[in-house]
């Protein structure tokens, strides 16, 4: 059975290569800019003439698909971008900029007509270099050529710092397709990331869930990240890294003086590679810290119960919000979703109202006027005393339990 997923490998260009690879980054925010120009325009113009009464087919048409907008630049470039023709520049960029602008829209009217599930899709925005530095290709246009080297259209072959053997013995047998694939720059390091259709049967069956293997429930918080408790009647407490907080002390030192450097000096330059790595850095950490606890779990437990977080609405309470972030908790339940699937586990979510914490787990009353600061609490009820986050994975636990039985 074929799966759709994405894998990432670190690159290693020479210093031409990455002078060329910054150039097609500039293109393609050059192409996207265009597009969003071009709609905008062309739309004001379209509403202007409807106010004049025009209708029909003397209304100007707005390019919204990917097609049309490509015409639009190919007819536009030769007079208003001379440079991409005559500087060695790939064609592919634009196609897929032109496609990225046309997802964007459709993304946006799809949200705003309510068919689109989600956080609701604003209107898409100029691209700029703080945006971040990245180009795509469409299909193989960019493949690996073996474990250490990867062929860019237009830049030429970059080595590769990572071992793509994974990659290249599917694709090379027929067991993997490549889709697409997009560079990018971060901190003055550089990574191709490969969309691929892979078959995963081989991989996913040697590391399934062993038949036998023990739900679990799962309860997030800041002080313990996630607490699981297991139908064997095992406990156990993971303590995430909280990289953000680790790093703040050289991100306040690193900010002041990108802070306190001239505008255009290479000292700013320096102090900005400087924030940029120890963000990386940051980033680099959760991530890690993420995949290896979900393919913990999903290949040792048979089914995973969780809470149905609003992590939206948790990151505007400003004390939290630095914490709420640094935790990860959607990427760590989206993480688990995909992965479940994968190893022959199963992810059950609680309803967002369930009061896992404030429910007794001896005796099933709701203690109503528990709040956050109670770490532990004793039921009014039946006397028991409760470990907070404790008491909510066993309750997440049972409930997924009874749910399945019915």
């Amino acid at each position: 059975m074929s799966h759709k997923q994405g894998v990432r490998f670190e690159l290693a260009p020479t210093g031409g290569q990455a002078v060329a690879m910054g150039r097609h980054c500039g293109l393609s925010r050059v192409v996207e800019n265009f597009c969003l120009e071009t709609v905008r325009k062309k739309y004001a113009q379209r509403k202007a003439e409807e106010s004049y009464g025009i209708t029909g087919d003397g209304l100007t048409k707005v390019p919204w698909s990917a097609p049309a907008l490509e015409r639009e630049w190919r007819a536009a470039h030769p007079k208003r971008y001379p440079w991409f023709s005559q500087g060695g520049l790939s064609s592919r960029i634009p196609k897929e900029a032109c496609r990225v602008r046309a997802a964007g829209l459709k993304n946006y009217f799809a949200s705003r007509a309510g068919k689109r599930k989600g956080t609701r899709v604003g209107w898409p925005r100029w691209r700029r270099r703080k945006h971040g530095s990245r180009f795509r290709y469409d299909a193989d246009r960019a493949k690996p050529l073996d474990a250490r080297t990867v062929r860019l259209p237009a830049i030429g072959d970059v080595a590769v710092r990572e071992d793509m053997s994974w990659l290249t013995d599917r694709t090379a047998t027929g067991r993997a397709r490549i889709l697409g694939a997009t560079v990018r720059e971060q901190a003055g390091r550089w990574w191709v990331s490969f969309q691929i259709e892979v078959d995963r049967d081989d991989v996913d069956k040697r590391r399934q869930a062993p038949d036998g293997a023990p739900a679990c429930g799962i309860d997030l918080g800041l002080k313990t990240f996630a607490v699981i408790k297991s139908s064997d009647g095992t406990t156990e407490e993971i303590h995430a890294p909280k990289p953000l907080k680790a790093a703040q002390r050289a991100l306040k030192r690193a900010g002041r003086r990108l802070s306190r450097s001239a505008e255009g000096s290479k000292n700013r330059a320096k102090a900005r590679e400087r924030v940029g790595r120890l963000h990386l850095r940051v980033a680099d950490r959760r991530r890690d810290f993420l995949h290896k606890t979900t393919t913990w779990l999903t290949r040792t437990k048979s089914a995973v119960a969780v809470e149905t977080l609003n992590v939206k609405g948790m990151v505007k309470n400003r004390r939290l919000s630095r914490a709420v972030t640094d935790a990860g908790f959607a990427e760590f339940v989206r993480q688990l979703e995909y992965k479940a699937g994968w190893y022959g586990s199963r992810v059950w979510r609680a309803d967002r109202w369930f009061p896992s914490s404030k429910t007794c787990g001896e005796c099933g009353r709701i203690n109503r006027v528990l709040i956050l600061a109670d770490r532990t609490w004793a039921c009014p009820g039946c006397g028991a005393v409760h470990d907070r986050d404790h008491n909510a994975a066993g309750n997440l636990l049972d409930s997924m339990l009874a749910d399945t039985d019915a």
